[in-house]
């Protein structure tokens, strides 16, 4: 199978400044952008939204997306960076001081929440390691705007040492204290409470609802949980999975689970719910950055982007869980049937537009254009 690719990015990038930098944890750090008056509309963005740099490290332009921390109403750019390794490219970005420049694309993404500031909305928010970054917008940001809306952290880390924006999150609970609860959970320190101690999973979301969400001050008859309005989930793919399946078994929607991805991910999220008819000899045409390609599969029990990535063709794709958006398309011909989305508006599914790697084909003839304007 090929390796994940991306779809080109984009060809213009801002030059901003680098105003401030702060060490968060050993691996963790934040980077302060400042932004030019003339770049404001530019840079207008909603929390969980995110911003690809571009710099040079080892003899090559690299492209990094990073998620902004800020809020809105903060009115800057502020990123939450985690350096890997001595090798990661992010090293180059540590090496940076107040001053100097980068290249930063415009705001971008989907993991965005609609703003309700006359609801009185109860919000779970769950985030493990480097995923914090985005959870950290939502947070300031639904604090902010929404005067009535309480909010509940359940934040995942290795030690107390590696929880990045720990004395932020802290000054946020003391300010917001009645409207938002901060839970740290860790995998290698043990606490008082044996409750967080542990991975963010399954048996520890129903250990959440029994001993955190099993009142509601607002409602004598019901609970916390019962109340819950969103559910925000950023981290690694098996615990976005886990989250995601354990929330919608305990009945939350699917349409008020919200989730970003901090890697590549290859399996599906929800599992597959829809039967379909077995369709054999598929022809498959397509467009992809100005060149042609005909491909033949044997039928349609694989996704689409798992049939043509098994013939070694280079779609572009990162999460394969239908979130990214990386593998979207324009569905010029024939008819597919779209598992999960977690990606494309209404709209945009109206005009055909559908993702390859949640697609089954339900015809003998496709045709797709990945060179989308």
């Amino acid at each position: 199978m090929t390796q994940p690719t991306r779809k080109e990015k984009p060809s213009v990038f801002y030059r901003l400044k680098v105003v401030n930098k702060k060490h968060l944890t050993r691996e963790v750090f934040a980077l302060e952008l400042e932004v030019p008056h003339i770049y404001r509309n530019v840079f207008d963005f909603e929390s969980g939204q995110y911003v690809t740099l571009s710099f040079f490290y080892k003899n090559t332009f690299c492209f990094r997306d990073f998620s902004i921390t800020s809020a809105p109403y903060e009115e800057k750019i502020s990123l939450g960076i985690k350096v890997r390794s001595e090798e990661s490219a992010a090293q180059e970005l540590l090496n940076m001081a107040a001053g100097d420049s980068v290249l930063v694309s415009p705001p971008k993404g989907r993991f965005i929440l609609e703003s309700k500031p006359d609801e009185s909305r109860t919000i779970l928010l769950f985030s493990s390691g480097i995923g914090i970054t985005p959870i950290f917008s939502h947070l300031k940001n639904l604090l902010y705007t929404e005067h009535k809306t309480r909010v509940f952290l359940f934040y995942g880390n290795k030690t107390q040492e590696s929880i990045a924006y720990r004395e932020e999150l802290d000054l946020l609970k003391s300010q917001y204290s009645g409207r938002l609860e901060i839970y740290y959970f860790l995998s290698r320190e043990r606490s008082a409470n044996p409750l967080l101690y542990g991975r963010l999973d399954e048996k520890k979301l129903s250990l959440i609802i029994n001993q955190i969400l099993h009142t509601d001050d607002r409602d004598e008859e019901s609970t916390l949980w019962d109340s819950v309005d969103e559910v925000l989930i950023c981290g690694k793919g098996e615990m976005v999975k886990t989250l995601a399946n354990a929330c919608y078994h305990r009945g939350i929607p699917k349409k008020n689970i919200h989730f970003e991805l901090f890697e590549t991910y290859s399996e599906d999220i929800y599992p597959q719910e829809i039967s379909y008819p077995l369709i054999k000899a598929i022809n498959i045409d397509f467009t992809l950055q100005g060149k042609y390609y005909s491909a033949e599969i044997e039928d349609n029990r694989l996704k689409l982007l798992q049939a043509l990535l098994s013939q070694k063709y280079p779609i572009p794709y990162s999460c394969k869980s239908g979130i990214c958006g990386s593998c979207e398309c324009q569905l010029e011909e024939g008819e597919v049937e779209l598992l999960e989305n977690e990606y494309l508006t209404e709209k945009e599914k109206k005009q055909g537009r559908i993702l390859v790697c949640m697609s089954v084909a339900l015809s003998k003839k496709i045709k797709l254009n990945f060179d989308l304007v």
